[in-house]
Parts: C-alpha cells; sequence; structure tokens
C-alpha cells in the first residue's frame, strides 16, 4: 500500500531541494528521519515535515505501522516563481527571482 503527502509551495528552490532529496531515496523512514533531523539544510527541515506527515497519513488514514514504511519515491517540482525588481546602476533594474518548489513524498509498506 502506498501514502503521500504533498507540502506545496515550500520557499526554497527546487534545484537546492533535490540535493536533500537524493540523500534519502529509498531509505526506510527511521533512517530518513535520523539523516534529516542532522543535516544544517534548510530543505532537510522542509522535507523532514514532509516525511513526518506522510506518517502521520500512513498511521492514522491507513493504519500501517512507521516501521514497516520505505521511501519509494521523493519527487520535487518547481513552483510558481515570485518575481521582483532590484535598482541598479544609471536608472536600469534586475529581475529578483523567489523560487518556490513543491514537495511530494510517497511511501512504501515493506510487507505486502
Amino acid at each position: 500500500m502506498e501514502v503521500k503527502a504533498v507540502y506545496k509551495n515550500a520557499r526554497i528552490s527546487a534545484k537546492k531541494m533535490r540535493d536533500v532529496a537524493a540523500a534519502v531515496q529509498g531509505m526506510s523512514v527511521s533512517q530518513a528521519t535520523d539523516v534529516l533531523s542532522y543535516s544544517p539544510k534548510k530543505g532537510a527541515y522542509l522535507l523532514n515535515k514532509t516525511l513526518k506527515s506522510a506518517v502521520g497519513n500512513a498511521e492514522n488514514n491507513n493504519g500501517l505501522s512507521a516501521d514497516d514504511l520505505v521511501l519509494k519515491s521523493v519527487m520535487i517540482d518547481e513552483g510558481p516563481t515570485s518575481r521582483r525588481t532590484m535598482p541598479r546602476a544609471r536608472g536600469s533594474a534586475n529581475m529578483i527571482r523567489k523560487r518556490t518548489s513543491h514537495i511530494t513524498i510517497i511511501l512504501a509498506s515493506t510487507e505486502a
């Protein structure tokens, strides 16, 4: 059985999140939680938050045990980008892109 959790419009670029997501792909939930909780990156905090939500969905909605769950897939997609302008020399302006991302975690049960 598969369980899914989605965190939309996370205020971090997808490129930065994909580095963290690749580190925990395919791990068990307990291993992934340990790796993410000791990582100093902001993306690790957001991914851990989404992982806890997915585990909560599995336990409450489907009656699965957290010990038997494995991260089947972690997908990081690009979200909407806010655009701001920054004044530059001689009356010109540069664009500042405030990127967001969508985090999707799919957990699978090892006992089937």
